[in-house]
C-alpha cells in the first residue's frame, strides 16, 4: 500500500527496503513506527535527485554505488541530539573519580590518557569531556588526546568548525564560557567558538561503526551514548565486544540513560547511573 496525498509514491515495499539497507549499511534498525520519519526526510534528497518514486531512489542507491548518496542518505536518517554536560553525572565521574585514578596510577613516565567519544554528533560531548580534561588535570606533564567519531558527515562538520550559537551555550556557567568560549563579532554576532585550548585535544574523524576500526587503543574510556538503541540486540553484542577489546583492561564505558549492556555482554561490570567497567 502507497502512502496517501504524498508528494511521492511510497509503499510498504519501499520501506522496507530503506530499512534493510540502512541496518544493512550503518547497522541501524529502524521501527516500523518511523515511517513517516523517513519519508520527511528522505523526500528533500528526491527533489535534489529530481526522482518521483521511493522505488526509484532505493535503485539508486542499490545499484549505482553511488557512495556520495550513500552518504547523504545515511545523514538524514541518523538522529543528532545532543547538548554540552548531557548526562552531568558522567562528567562528575569523570572528574572526580575516573581522572583522579589514572592521574595515581599514571607513573612519570607515561601520563598517557586516551578518551573516544563514539557518536560525537555536532561536537558537544568531546568538547564537555575536553573542559573537565583541562580543569581536572594540572596544565601540563599530560599526554591527552581525545577522538571524536560519528557516521554523519555533516555535522562532523559543524563539531569540527566548533562554532555554535549562544543559544547552545546558555545553561554553561558564566566562568565556563568565559574561560572555554570566544563571544562572536560583527557577522559572527549571536555565535561562540571553541577555545584552541579545548580543540587541540581533539581528533575528528567519520567512522561507521559497522566498518574495521583503525585505531589500535588502549582506551582508558568510552563515551558511546545514545547511539546503540538504534542497534538491535546482536549487533549491540558485537559492538560491546569490540569495544571492550579496544579499552584498558580497567577502562571505562559510559552509555546513554536509556541504554543498558543487561544480559547483552558479560566483559563489563556496572557501576550505576549508565557506567561501566570492563572486567578483568
Amino acid at each position: 500500500m502507497a502512502v496517501l496525498n504524498t508528494e511521492f509514491e511510497f509503499s510498504d515495499r519501499d520501506f522496507q527496503r530503506v530499512r534493510q539497507i540502512i541496518n544493512e549499511i550503518a547497522g541501524i534498525s529502524l521501527a516500523e513506527g518511523k515511517r513517516e520519519l523517513v519519508y520527511s526526510r528522505l523526500s528533500r534528497r528526491l527533489r535534489q535527485r529530481g526522482l518521483q518514486r521511493f522505488e526509484d531512489y532505493c535503485n539508486l542507491l542499490e545499484t549505482q554505488n553511488d557512495s556520495a548518496e550513500m552518504s547523504e542518505f545515511v545523514n538524514a536518517l541518523t538522529t543528532n541530539l545532543t547538548a554540552f554536560f548531557r548526562e552531568s553525572h558522567h562528567f562528575e565521574f569523570l572528574a572526580k573519580e575516573l581522572l583522579p585514578e589514572l592521574m595515581r596510577k599514571q607513573t612519570l613516565g607515561n601520563r598517557r590518557i586516551r578518551i573516544w567519544s563514539a557518536g560525537c554528533s555536532t561536537g558537544e560531548e568531546p568538547y564537555s569531556i575536553a573542559m573537565t580534561v583541562r580543569e581536572t588535570l594540572p596544565a601540563s606533564g599530560w599526554d591527552v588526546k581525545i577522538l571524536a567519531t560519528d557516521l554523519d558527515s555533516n555535522v562532523l562538520a559543524t563539531a569540527e568548525r566548533g562554532v555554535y550559537d549562544e543559544s547552545r551555550v546558555k545553561d554553561l556557567s558564566d566562568a565556563r564560557l568565559r574561560r572555554w568560549f570566544q563571544k562572536g563579532r560583527g557577522a559572527q554576532a549571536g555565535q561562540v567558538r571553541v577555545a584552541s585550548a579545548l580543540r587541540d585535544l581533539i581528533t575528528f574523524k567519520r567512522l561507521n561503526l559497522m566498518d574495521d576500526w583503525p585505531m589500535r587503543g588502549p582506551f582508558d574510556a568510552v563515551f558511546c551514548r545514545n547511539v546503540v538503541i538504534y542497534f538491535d540486540k546482536p549487533t549491540q553484542r558485537v559492538l560491546f565486544e569490540r569495544f571492550a577489546d579496544l579499552l584498558d583492561e580497567r577502562g571505562h564505558l559510559f552509555v546513554g540513560h536509556s541504554e543498558s549492556l543487561f544480559k547483552v555482554t558479560e566483559r563489563f561490570a556496572p557501576l550505576g547511573k549508565t557506567i561501566y567497567q570492563r572486567c578483568l
